[in-house]
């Protein structure tokens, strides 16, 4: 299949992002690629991002634009935009991050020459901003010539994302449309949507990575990433979500190998929540912890009863 056939969808959520969902959204159309279905979803807004999107979609009359009666949150808001995707790819864009000009095009043909049979998501670098749109970093640290300063996995990186904190970068994931279907889209029950997507996907589909820059991710005060642990509007939800997630986690993992990694972030996620000092979640984890070493202990048993089992008895 030609590069230029493939349909790319973009869901773009909104919610109060009426400074910075224009900019959003040109970053879709302004892409060197041609085939790419634009869907807005704006969660109920309480600033003026609706009257911002109408005004814009007056030169873009073409592109669907959703707005929510109730306020659904980012799971259920893109699981409902995606019953008007008709695009074979997927990009998951925040209404204040913005995708650079060859975005799509890069991605397309990382799909196009991976190494990997049936990759199912491709991600890459990408600029984090402030909310002035200044450069603060790079997601992924490089160096000097560009280069990464530790290189990101591709193929199976299961093991990378449950124990890596900073493993993706949301806005630079594109996802093939099968990968969402597989898994029942977003799962809803959850607050916010990609680090258990993400799980979920690896634990079936190979990963690709291009070192490009893809993006700019932007890191405003109050987003959920800023929320993790500030004690803030989301603090509660957000981290109610992440230990679900790992979880979650713990359930998929086939081996001691996984469950140490698993470990891994849970221990760093204990070690910040104390510093929050917030005594519930931090007893939380502990709990956590417990259940992973149980694992541990269980899987190391039922190993040593199979060695037994397949060692011949000497006559």
């Amino acid at each position: 299949m030609m590069l230029n056939q493939q349909q790319v969808t973009v869901i773009c959520t909104c919610f109060n992002h009426e400074k910075y969902v224009v900019e959003a959204l040109n970053s879709v159309t302004n892409q060197d690629y041609s085939n790419i279905q634009l869907i807005i979803v704006d969660d109920c807004s309480t600033d003026n991002s609706v009257k911002v999107i109408r005004e814009w979609l007056v030169k873009n009359p073409t592109v669907t634009f959703i707005v929510n009666e109730h306020n659904l949150g980012i799971t259920k808001s893109f699981n409902h935009a995606y019953k008007y995707a008709t695009g074979g790819y997927l990009i998951d864009l925040a209404g204040d991050d913005i995708l650079l000009p060859e975005c799509v095009t890069l991605q397309l043909n990382i799909f196009n020459h991976s190494s990997h049979k049936n990759t199912g998501l491709v991600y890459g670098n990408a600029h984090v901003i402030n909310e002035n749109g200044e450069f603060l970093n790079y997601y992924f640290p490089v160096k000097e010539d560009g280069s990464l300063l530790k290189n990101s996995p591709t193929g199976n990186i299961y093991d990378y994302i449950i124990s890596n904190i900073h493993s993706l970068c949301s806005v630079t994931a594109m996802f093939k449309r099968e990968v969402f279907d597989c898994l029942n889209g977003y799962d809803e029950n959850l607050y916010y949507e990609d680090l258990d997507f993400w799980i979920r996907a690896s634990r079936l589909y190979p990963f690709d990575f291009t070192n490009e820059i893809l993006a700019k991710k932007r890191v405003l005060q109050n987003s959920l990433g800023d929320s993790f642990f500030k004690r803030n509007l989301h603090y509660k939800k957000v981290n109610s979500t992440t230990l679900l997630v790992l979880k979650k986690a713990l359930l998929l993992n086939n081996n001691n190998y996984e469950n140490k990694s698993l470990l891994k972030r849970v221990f760093h996620m204990t070690k910040r929540s104390a510093r929050a000092k917030d005594f519930d979640l931090f007893v939380k984890y502990l709990l956590l912890i417990l259940q992973i070493y149980h694992q541990i202990i269980f899987k190391s048993f039922l190993n040593h009863l199979s060695r037994l089992s397949n060692t011949s008895i000497p006559k």
